[in-house]
């Protein structure tokens, strides 16, 4: 919600809890000759009272007022049109997106996805993948000759070829194989398929759910992902290491080093190792000894990681230790050395109920929502009676043309097309709307398979539609929603005129600001003041010096210059004129004219120069321009309810009012 509707929508808050001695459809006014029912009024009324709470007859009728108040300057608005205004629209379009959103999400399924999510969450897999690039958009064809192709590697590994022999042979991820070296860069060691650790969000939703509902040494079949099909290898799961801090003393093995070099490495190591077994301090050991530069002077500390963030055999060790403090045993990262790491901190995961927020948060921030969305469609269609005519769609097969894809699509004869496409509820829709959408959806893009193109934009099509008929209903179906978009109508309403007629004119009517001033001024008064200079000294040798100055009738600047010319800045001074509590030292004297006697500080002495006394009077508008101008603003506010009032008729219903108290 916007900043500047909360102070007006406090009041605005739907609470349907009326009194039962009244029908909430009675009519308790007339406002301009519309009525307004007990159920409107009340519901508002009572949310500003404690629920429970006895009605208080004294503050309902003053908050009757108010509420005649509210109803008027609305109304008002209204005349003027302001709820015609392309921004007002916009506006209240906006925060209807968004409130509208919690009607738009399957609760059932939200709660599953978060419940699965937050148990995957307590366990971290390691896996390989084979993977076999295929696009999205692929045609049939294509998809079929990868999927053939995974299957055919899934066989050799199942009679029993190793699993990283057939990822060298098959997987298209550039990240398995070898790289070799160039000018560019070093010789670079494949992974092998192995993707290292990771948990729940860390994989798109498919892979995520195939590797964990595959068991550590299994071999999954062909997983569909956005990026092509995978074949997955379990090698390990572990519980949730969570979010961690570690240490670690780290060794390395140079480039190119000999066997008897890295030997050496490990050696040094082990010996380091049986140090720190030995009482040795691991920070002590990690100056003395690491060859991580960046981290060594913070005794080896590294930055808060996650699994999918360290090499898997980093993650492996780290799993080993059970208590924060302890270190694990020497562990070889390869193509980086030996490290002995050390738990530092760790934050496990939380309950359900802690993870909830974040869990639903990153639900909707992944693919998985698309699970949401289905399920809210698929409640939709089933609600108001979903019927399509699947034939109506091979005519675009047809009419649509590879032009489609550089945005100059010729849609004549598409548009003379006019058979049903969908039907939901009491609204149709045929293939001249689908053209017109497809025509608003063309675009530049990559060349697609004309068939495949057709049918996803006929989904998006319908689904996109579906939404909007059930979004037609919001206010029909759910009361409460329909109370809350007419408090958020009325309050930016109520806003937009209450800042043309009160707020933002108070500022610009200068001339209408000046009047009120001088006709009020008596009610912004200055009490006695004293018109004085306070000098601090830090030399009190000094002072009678300053007071000769003072008494001779010379400026506080010139003193100034004369006593700190030829020395430290020993002098400093504040002049001006005074009420009581402006100044400590003020406070202190006697407000007579003349100088005060000296007052001891820490640094030196202070003395005040009384110059006069000054009588009350009124602030000048600049002095009390704030104060004022909220008090003219009050001002307005009270004249233009008297104006609305006498222009527009109020009639209570006071028998209805005496029931409801």
């Amino acid at each position: 919600m916007s900043l500047k509707l909360s102070g007006l929508l406090l009041f605005l808050v739907l609470v349907l809890n009326t009194s039962a001695q009244v029908d909430n459809n009675t009519n308790l006014m007339t406002i301009a000759g519309k009525s307004v029912t007990v159920g409107e009024f009340m519901s508002i009324y009572q949310k500003n009272n404690v629920k429970g709470e006895a009605i208080d007859k004294k503050s309902m009728d003053e908050y009757l007022e108010l509420f005649i108040n509210f109803k008027l300057k609305v109304l008002q608005a209204e005349q003027l049109g302001l709820d015609t205004v392309s921004s007002f629209i916009k506006e209240l379009e906006g925060y209807r997106e968004q409130l509208a959103k919690p009607y738009f999400t399957d609760e059932a399924m939200m709660n599953h996805l978060m419940q699965e999510a937050w148990e995957r969450k307590k366990l971290d897999l390691r896996a390989s993948h084979i993977y076999f690039k295929v696009k999205p958009d692929a045609t049939p064809q294509d998809t079929l000759t990868a999927y053939n192709k995974a299957m055919e590697a899934r066989d050799k590994i199942l009679k029993g070829e190793r699993f990283d022999n057939i990822v060298m042979e098959y997987s298209e991820d550039p990240s398995a194989k070898d790289r070799e070296a160039t000018a560019q860069h070093p010789f670079a060691k494949g992974n092998r398929g192995d993707l290292g650790y990771f948990t729940v969000f860390d994989m798109v939703y498919p892979f995520e759910t195939a590797a964990y509902k595959t068991e550590v040494g299994q071999i999954s079949k062909p997983i569909r992902t956005d990026y092509g099909f995978h074949i997955i290898k379990v090698t390990d799961r572990i519980p949730a290491l969570g979010d961690f801090v570690v240490a670690h003393l780290f060794l390395s093995i140079p480039k190119g080093a000999t066997a008897a070099d890295s030997a050496k490495v490990k050696a040094k190591i082990d010996s380091l190792y049986s140090q720190l077994k030995a009482g040795a301090k691991f920070e002590d050991l990690v100056k003395m000894n690491s060859d991580d530069k960046g981290s060594s002077a913070k005794g080896g500390v590294l930055p808060k990681r996650g699994v999918n963030r360290l090499m898997p055999e980093f993650i492996a060790a780290i799993s080993t230790i059970r208590n924060v403090g302890d270190f694990s045993e020497p562990v070889l990262t390869p193509g980086y050395g030996w490290h002995i790491v050390k738990l530092v901190e760790r934050q496990p995961i939380g309950t359900f109920d802690e993870e909830k927020a974040e869990l639903k948060q990153r639900i909707m921030k992944d693919s998985r929502s698309q699970e949401i969305n289905d399920a809210v469609i698929a409640r939709i269609k089933t609600e108001y009676g979903y019927t399509e005519n699947t034939k109506a769609i091979d005519d675009f097969y047809v009419l649509v043309t590879d032009s489609i894809f550089t945005g100059k699509w010729d849609a004549t004869q598409a548009l003379e097309k006019h058979q049903l496409m969908f039907k939901i509820g009491n609204s149709t829709y045929t293939q001249r709307e689908f053209t017109q959408f497809l025509v608003s959806k063309q675009k530049k893009q990559e060349k697609k398979d004309i068939r495949l193109y057709v049918n996803a934009m006929s989904i998006e099509f319908a689904n996109d539609n579906i939404l909007k008929y059930e979004d037609g209903f919001l206010e029909v179906k759910y009361p409460d929603f329909r109370a809350l978009m007419k408090e958020y109508r009325d309050g930016i309403l109520l806003f937009d005129l209450t800042d043309q007629k009160v707020w933002s004119k108070a500022i610009k009517d200068t001339a209408g600001l000046q009047d009120f001033y001088q006709k009020n001024k008596f009610n912004y008064m200055w009490g006695q003041r004293v018109e004085a200079a306070v000098f601090t000294l830090k030399n009190p040798a000094l002072a009678q010096k300053v007071k000769n100055f003072v008494k001779s009738g010379l400026k506080e600047d010139d003193i100034l210059k004369e006593i700190n010319s030829d020395t430290a800045n020993v002098l400093s001074f504040e002049s001006g004129k005074f009420s009581r509590k402006d100044n400590p030292y003020i406070d202190t004297v006697a407000w007579t004219p003349g100088i005060s006697k000296d007052i001891t500080v820490k640094d030196g002495i202070v003395f005040v120069n009384i110059k006069r006394i000054l009588k009350p009077e009124p602030k000048t508008l600049n002095e009390a321009r704030g104060l004022i101008t909220a008090d003219y603003q009050n001002y307005l506010e009270k004249e233009w309810i008297r104006y609305l009032r006498a222009k527009y008729p109020v009639v209570v219903n006071r028998e209805v009012l005496a029931k409801i108290k």
